[in-house]
């Protein structure tokens, strides 16, 4: 979990380094390497962790519009995800989707930048798991401020109703976008919203990643043992703004210093050291990180671009020939 963790940090850090290059003075959204709005997680890292130290490549993980921690423990190719945030066409979706719409067919991952929308596609995951007699699980990630939307509740339903093996995960960084939770949302504790529905609900009140493995593991077993779903809610802190170029002016200064202060990694660096991991170590681990982010980086800066032609490509698929003597529009247009 420490590796996962230091090397979604260090990633963030320098996609943000590298997002902001031709951006400045005046912010320009769509100069630079990477072009569009970026989203970082730094401070969401012990959630990501926690929860997919119990997941296989089979298992199913979908994750909002902050989702690199997330795809990086699930085990995503780093230099295709990479290729992938900097537009090129030998990225996981050759170049098309951007860093909200990851899609990795290998393990199982996807994300998205519509609210709440991993919910719907993780509890079909869970759906099929259960049709095909298997014990592959599904996990949802969303953020606190998509817990009021229709699709995830409605998701809570269904599971629970076709009592499938799927954990939604919430990642409450305190912040929906530029509104505090408290004026947004009718429950402190997210994980609430279980009672509705007459599942488990349970919160891990610290960015602890070891806290969220444990109630992790208790929940993704439950779902392997056909035990139904779990909703958990992860606190977590938000360390940069909603998006690259948010000046966070909504946001007041002692919370900004205080979710810099509460760091996950650092907390599981002391335990590790109390459990006798040499610093040593610990700097091994953390220069490996550093070194598979670095490479990951200038192999993707290194990729080809997408022609515009390639646009066109891989984005619909025509009607078969006989759409139209079978009852299709005329033409299969």
């Amino acid at each position: 979990m420490y590796e996962q963790m230091v090397t979604a940090r260090y990633y963030e850090e320098q996609l943000q380094e590298e997002y902001l290059v031709g951006k400045q003075p005046a912010f320009d959204i769509s100069a630079g390497p990477i072009p569009g709005e970026l989203h970082l997680a730094a401070g969401h890292e012990a959630s990501g962790a926690g929860v997919c130290l119990h997941l296989r490549d089979d298992d199913t993980v979908t994750a909002p519009h902050r989702p690199h921690h997330v795809a990086i423990a699930k085990g995503v190719d780093l230099k295709k995800m990479t290729a992938e945030i900097f537009g090129r066409k030998t990225g996981l979706c050759r170049g098309k989707g951007g860093h909200m719409h990851l899609f990795d067919p290998d393990v199982n991952f996807a994300c998205s930048g519509i609210i709440a929308q991993g919910c719907p596609p993780a509890v079909g995951a869970a759906m099929a798991a259960k049709k095909r007699n298997t014990d592959s699980v599904a996990v949802a990630f969303l953020g606190d401020g998509a817990i009021d939307q229709g699709g995830f509740l409605e998701s809570l339903n269904l599971a629970s109703v076709h009592d499938l093996p799927v954990v939604f995960v919430i990642e409450d960084n305190d912040w929906a976008i530029s509104m505090p939770k408290d004026r947004v949302t009718d429950v402190e504790d997210g994980s609430r919203r279980a009672w509705g529905f007459d599942l488990p609900g349970e919160r891990v009140d610290s960015d602890d990643a070891v806290a969220v493995a444990e109630a992790a593991g208790k929940a993704i077993a439950r779902a392997r043992d056909g035990n139904g779903p779990t909703l958990l809610e992860v606190q977590v802190h938000r360390r940069m703004g909603h998006f690259m170029g948010d000046a966070e002016a909504y946001r007041p200064e002692a919370d900004i210093e205080r979710a810099k202060q509460l760091d996950s990694i650092e907390r599981i660096a002391d335990d590790l050291r109390s459990h006798g991991v040499e610093d040593d170590e610990l700097d091994e681990i953390r220069e490996r990180a550093h070194e598979r982010v670095d490479d990951a980086i200038s192999w993707a800066k290194e990729q080809p671009e997408p022609s515009p032609e390639e646009a066109y490509e891989n984005v619909f698929t025509n009607p078969p020939a006989t759409a139209a003597t079978d009852g299709g529009n005329e033409g299969g247009d």
